[in-house]
C-alpha cells in the first residue's frame, strides 16, 4: 500500500516506521526541513519551532509510552537510551511526604523514561531518514486532498505546493492544528466533529544542566509537580542531567506576562523552597519558551456512523490533544499508530471497513483519557480561578459515595502509597481511569489520607509572589 502521511513531527515519523516495517511504501510530507542536526545538542539548541511549540517544553514518556515503544519501536527506544534517556526508578517519583517506599508488585509496569522531547525527535529522525520504505521530502506543504466523488469521497492523495501526491491511504498526523477540517471541505466532505475543553494554562519553562559535582536536592531523574494555590510548578529531570522547570498559571492571570523575563521567571521560581534548592545546582541551557492557548482536543473523522472520507485516517495531535503537563501527547501518538498498524492489517481492501475499526478504537483507546483530562482539568481550573480571579469557590468533594476525584487522590498520593499508585497509573496511561477512581481499595486509602490532614505544601503568600513577578 502507497501511504502519505502529512506531518513530520515525532507522530508523523513513527507512523512512517511503523507502517513500513509492516511493507507499506511511505511518503512523509512536511513543510519544515527535517534533516537530522549533526549531533544531539545543536538539535536541542535549534528544536524550537513555531508549528510545534511543546517540543522545547517539559516531557517525561510516561510509563505507559515505554510499553508501546517496546512494542513498535524497540530499536528506537534502544537508541534514545543510548543518547542519553534515563529509565527512573519508581522511588524518584515519590514525593518526599510519602514515607513508605516499599516496592510492590506491578511496580515494574510504573517507570517513565526521562527525556527531553528534542532528545527523542533527534533519534526518531536519524532512524526514519535510514529507513527502507521511507520516503521523506522536507519542504512540501499539503494544500488539500485527491479525492473521488461520492458518498463520502475516496481520498486517494494530497496536493502540495510541489505537485499531487498519488496514495491508496492518507494519514493525517499534522498536529493540533491540523487542517484537515478545509481538506475535507475542498472535496466536498463532510466536517470532522471535535470535543474540545480549556487546558486554560500558559506554560513557561526554562530548561537546564544540573552542575557537576553539586548535591542534588532530589533524585537525577526526578518529576515532581506541585499545584499550588495560584499556579503550577514542576521539575521534569531529562537526558544527559538535563531537567526544565515550568511555571503553569492560568493563561488569564496577568501578573505572569513579565515571567518570561529569565531574572523575573527565576525569581518567581524560589518563591517555592523545593525548587529553589533545585535552581542553586541547575545551570540554564536555553532562553525561557512560553507556549499558550491550549485545548484538550478529540476528533472523530466518523459522524453519525458515516465516515467524513474513506482513505484518509488520523494519528497523534490531529486525534487527540491534552494538557502538556500530564504528558501524554507521545503516548496518545504511538497508542493511536499501533491501533492503525493492527486496522490496516486487518483491511488492506477496505477503506470503509477501516475508518469504522479506526474509529471504533480511538473512542476506546483514546477517548477516555480526553474526558479524564478534561473532567480534572475543569475542576483544576475552577479552584485556580477562585484562588487568583475571586470568582465562587467550587463545591467542596462530598467526601463520601463510591468514587474520588483525581484532585482528591492526587492529595493523597502525598502520603498514601496505595493512592500515589494509583495516579501514578493515571497520569501514566496504565490502566483505565474510571476503574481506579471506582476501586474500593483506592477509595478507602484516599477518604484515610484525606482525613488525617494529608501533606502540605510551602507556598509563597501573595505578596511574594507578586513581589517576585514585578
Amino acid at each position: 500500500m502507497d501511504v502519505a502521511v502529512i506531518g513530520g513531527s515525532a507522530g508523523g515519523l513513527a507512523t512512517a516506521l511503523v507502517l513500513a516495517r509492516a511493507g507499506h511504501r511511505v511518503t512523509v510530507l512536511e513543510r519544515e526541513d527535517l534533516t537530522p542536526a549533526p549531533d544531539l545538542e545543536t538539535a536541542a539548541a535549534h528544536a524550537g519551532r513555531p508549528t510545534a511549540p511543546q517540543i522545547v517544553q517539559p516531557h517525561v514518556f510516561l510509563p505507559g509510552t515505554r510499553a508501546l515503544m517496546e512494542r513498535l519501536l524497540p530499536d528506537v527506544l534502544a537508541a534514545f537510551r543510548a543518547a542519553g534517556a534515563r529509565d527512573a526508578p519508581l522511588t524518584s517519583q515519590m514525593p518526599a511526604s510519602l514515607t513508605d517506599r516499599d516496592p510492590v508488585d506491578g511496580d515494574d509496569e510504573l517507570l517513565p523514561v526521562m527525556s527531553r522531547r528534542a532528545t527523542y525527535d533527534w533519534v526518531l529522525g536519524r532512524i526514519a531518514a535510514a529507513e527502507p520504505g521511507v520516503e521523506i521530502r522536507s519542504g512540501v506543504t499539503v494544500t488539500g486532498l485527491l479525492a473521488d466523488p461520492g458518498e463520502p469521497p475516496h481520498v486517494r492523495g494530497v496536493r502540495t505546493d510541489h505537485g499531487d501526491v498519488d496514495a491508496d491511504l492518507v494519514v493525517d498526523a499534522a498536529g493540533r492544528r491540523t487542517a484537515v477540517d478545509r481538506w475535507l471541505d475542498g472535496i466536498g466532505a463532510a466536517r470532522s466533529t471535535v470535543e474540545s475543553a480549556p487546558c486554560g494554562l500558559a506554560y513557561i519553562s526554562r530548561q537546564y544542566r544540573m552542575r557537576e559535582g553539586a548535591p542534588l536536592p532530589g533524585p537525577d531523574t526526578a518529576r515532581v509537580v506541585m499545584g499550588l494555590d495560584e499556579f503550577l510548578i514542576g521539575i521534569w529531570a531529562g537526558d544527559n542531567r538535563t531537567a526544565q522547570i515550568v511555571l503553569a498559571p492560568l493563561a488569564s492571570d496577568r501578573r505572569f506576562r513579565t515571567a518570561h523575563e529569565p531574572e523575573v521567571f527565576e525569581r518567581t521560581v524560589r518563591t517555592v523552597p523545593y525548587y529553589a534548592a533545585w535552581l542553586d545546582v541547575l545551570d540554564p541551557i536555553s532562553d525561557v519558551a512560553v507556549m499558550g492557548g491550549l485545548h484538550n482536543t478529540f476528533r472523530r473523522l466518523v459522524v453519525d456512523g458515516r465516515p467524513v472520507a474513506t482513505g484518509l485516517l488520523a494519528v497523534g495531535d490531529a486525534v487527540c490533544t491534552t494538557n502538556p503537563t500530564f504528558g501524554r501527547g507521545i503516548g496518545v501518538a504511538l497508542r493511536t499508530i499501533g491501533d492503525l498498524a493492527e486496522v490496516l492489517a486487518e483491511h488492506p481492501d477496505d477503506p470503509m471497513a477501516a475508518s469504522l475499526a479506526m474509529d471504533r478504537a480511538v473512542v476506546e483507546h483514546v477517548r477516555p483519557w480526553y474526558l479524564d483530562q478534561a473532567t480534572s482539568d475543569a475542576a483544576r481550573l475552577a479552584v485556580l480561578r477562585h484562588s487568583v480571579l475571586g470568582e465562587p469557590a467550587p463545591p467542596p468533594p462530598s467526601g463520601d459515595g463510591e468514587r474520588v476525584s483525581f484532585a482528591e487522590l492526587r492529595r493523597a498520593s502525598l502520603v498514601d502509597p496505595l493512592a500515589f499508585r494509583a495516579v501514578t497509573r493515571i497520569m501514566g496511561m496504565v490502566g483505565e481511569p474510571e476503574k481506579l477512581y471506582t476501586d474500593p481499595d483506592v477509595v478507602a486509602a484516599t477518604r484515610a489520607a484525606l482525613a488525617r490532614g494529608g501533606a502540605a505544601m510551602a507556598q509563597p503568600s501573595r505578596a511574594e509572589l507578586e513581589a517576585a513577578l514585578t
